[in-house]
């Protein structure tokens, strides 16, 4: 999606180049050899750990802070693979206020817990930077797997299988790899184009092989994927974006918050995006924050984000929210959208209605009120899309939508395996969940295949 599409933005500079530039710094820098020594030092390296249990990769803590302590970060790094192999970008977008660090002890005892993202980070860090690789393929098995998405779960498969020896063929619908990493995060969590040098870091270990503007249901199908390759893994994620089902929001100027955060992750000049005075962001959860944040920080002069429920229900964390507020965002709960005032085919506002729990339910209170607008983003979820599984024979069973899965990723088909945002119950939008299905199913692949099931 080109930057023009964006019509009702307001086009040219708001801000001095320098501005842009601050705005969009690393929103936590990175620590320092003194600095992640403090910290680890504070951890007291429970033997039941919570943290480790709140992990959705189960990664060490204890065991990767003792080693920064102790003075051997690359050996920290190593604990964090073995579990984790995009554990770089998962320190800097996982929500660890509100898995790890939320479980921490010295959160419990202070209200301060052990910054353990940002400790994974100098860990991770240290070891890319050095060009330091953990692992070695196997002697090759002579079995091959196809992969489609080069999303988190696409690629942490692809890298456990080829630990193993299989040779990986990853089929990415788009021109660069990382999925969400690369495309769906604020630009602030992953700067220095962060996203394509852990790519590059997970494929040096050899053996993957990864075919751009590959989609599945247009270039590739999975009847034809699945009689060519031993094995085959699903992770393409999303690709619908869930409608507003209000009056008028087919007017220019509504956009999909998570095209606009893409088309950002994108551009070389962050003064050429066009962006509304006032915009106005439809959702509660973590994309409708990074689109309401973004479009400030782009120099809007008024955001606001409108949520149907309240506050403690939205899927943002409390820093999330926080954050926002910090950078001028306006959150409103109770509302949801009922009509976008049009004018000249062009979005003027938008008109909302109160909402409140009626009998256990949500239900509008037929009061409503109308907020000027020249830009509103849609973030209000995200939907499978399943006809890029036509064809497949017999059909692939889905549940709620998605992908249904076992607990060991596979799905009904023989030899068809899936993870991440495209199975059903997945913990939407979130890298280490992606990460954890990835690496889990690629396990029951290679005992699959080396049993002869598959």
């Amino acid at each position: 999606m080109a930057a023009g599409q964006f019509k009702g933005g307001i086009a040219g500079a708001r801000l001095a180049p320098a501005q842009y530039a601050e705005n969009f710094s690393d929103l936590h820098p990175p620590l320092d050899h003194h600095e992640a020594l403090v910290e680890a030092d504070r951890c007291y390296f429970c033997y039941d750990a919570p943290c480790m249990n709140a992990c959705p990769t189960s990664i060490d803590i204890p065991l990767f802070i003792r080693q920064i302590a102790t003075g051997n970060p690359i050996g920290s790094a190593k604990t964090i693979f073995d579990q984790n192999i995009l554990g770089g970008m998962c320190a800097r977008v996982c929500p660890t206020e509100t898995l790890c660090e939320e479980a921490c002890v010295r959160e419990t005892a202070e209200g301060k817990p052990v910054q353990i993202g940002r400790l994974q980070r100098f860990a991770t860090d240290t070891a890319m930077r050095q060009g330091k690789q953990f692992y070695q393929r196997a002697q090759p098995t002579g079995r091959k797997i196809a992969v489609v998405g080069a999303g988190p779960a696409g690629l942490a498969a692809a890298h456990r299988l080829t630990r193993y020896g299989h040779d990986v063929t990853i089929f990415e619908a788009r021109p660069k790899a990382g999925g969400l990493n690369e495309y769906g995060i604020a630009a602030y969590k992953s700067t220095d184009d962060f996203a394509h040098a852990e790519v590059d870091y997970v494929t040096a270990i050899g053996g993957i092989a990864i075919e751009y503007g590959r989609a599945l249901g247009r270039d590739v199908h999975l009847s034809d994927l699945a009689a060519m390759y031993d094995a085959v893994f699903l992770g393409m994620g999303l690709a619908g974006v869930n409608a507003l089902n209000a009056e008028g929001e087919e007017a220019a100027g509504v956009d999909n918050a998570v095209d606009f955060i893409a088309v950002l992750r994108q551009a070389d000049d962050l003064a050429e995006l066009p962006v509304g005075r006032r915009v106005v962001v439809i959702g509660g959860g973590m994309t409708a924050i990074d689109a309401a944040v973004q479009s400030k920080l782009l120099g809007a002069e008024e955001v606001t984000i409108c949520y149907r429920r309240g506050k403690e229900h939205m899927n943002a964390s409390e820093f999330e929210q926080e954050l926002a507020a910090a950078k001028g965002v306006t959150i409103r709960h109770w509302l949801q959208p009922k009509r976008v005032v049009v004018q000249f085919g062009k979005v003027a506002g938008i008109e909302l209605e109160y909402t409140a729990m009626q009998d256990g339910r949500l239900a509008g209170t037929g009061e409503t009120l109308t907020l000027a607008a020249d830009q509103v983003f849609k973030a209000i979820g995200q939907s499978f899309v399943p006809t890029a599984l036509n064809g497949s024979t017999p059909a692939i069973a889905l549940e709620k939508g998605r992908i249904k899965v076992d607990a060991e990723g596979r799905t009904s088909l023989p030899k068809v395996w899936a993870g991440g945002d495209c199975v059903v119950d997945a913990r939407e939008d979130l890298t280490v969940a992606a990460v954890a299905a990835g690496r889990d199913a690629a396990e029951s692949m290679h005992r699959a295949l080396m049993s002869r099931e598959a």
